[in-house]
């Protein structure tokens, strides 16, 4: 019981401490590895689909508990690299956004995809977290630093949502999963329409 509590206290932290607007300003103020982990803890648009992505990998289990974060990680550093060399990606917010919506409604209907399908979902979503991502990074800044940083806080992230499926958590039924991804959705809409 003290473990699920620290965990849905983690996330009830990690919730709070999120920004409720998108964490994209546009600045380009961030330089370095601490810049790079608080980006993706400072926007309730990514809390909510990394926190998604960890909960459907570990409500799916088998491969997708580590290809599916793999997977998004991976594809977040190429979308990173186009974000910092200032390659164009058109309608990122909303590519965020709807990753909100989808990956939200993925845990509320039960979705069950095989594992290099879901990997290849979240994947193509995380091109747009880590657009966002590269693109605040101040010129000169700690590439990698940066990188590094926005990588580890999507990996905690991740991390969380596993942790808090009902795989590691036995106690916690099903329908708890399922509504906070409808939650998750509903806010994913919510960001569409703002």
């Amino acid at each position: 019981m003290p473990t699920r509590t620290a965990r849905l206290a983690a996330l009830g932290v990690l919730a709070l401490a999120a920004s409720p607007a998108l964490a994209h300003t546009g600045a380009g103020a961030a330089a370095s590895f601490m810049d790079g982990f608080l980006h993706p803890l400072g926007g309730l648009d990514h809390v909510l689909a990394m926190v998604a992505v960890g909960l459907w990998a570990g409500v799916s289990g088998g491969r997708a508990v580590w290809s599916y974060p793999l997977a998004f990680l991976s594809f977040m550093v190429v979308g990173g690299l186009f974000g910092i060399a200032d390659v164009g990606l058109p309608a990122v917010e909303t590519g965020i956004a709807l990753s909100v919506v989808v990956l939200g409604a993925a845990l509320a209907f039960g979705l069950k995809l095989p594992a290099a399908a879901g990997a290849a979902l979240v994947a193509a979503f995380a091109v747009f977290h880590g657009h966002a991502h590269g693109a605040e990074m101040a010129a000169g800044a700690d590439a990698a630093g940066y990188a590094v940083g926005f990588v580890a806080a999507t990996a905690l992230l991740h991390g969380i949502g596993i942790g808090l499926s009902p795989r590691a958590v036995p106690r916690l039924p099903l329908m708890a999963t399922r509504a906070a991804g409808g939650a998750i959705a509903l806010a994913g809409i919510g960001l569409l329409v703002l």
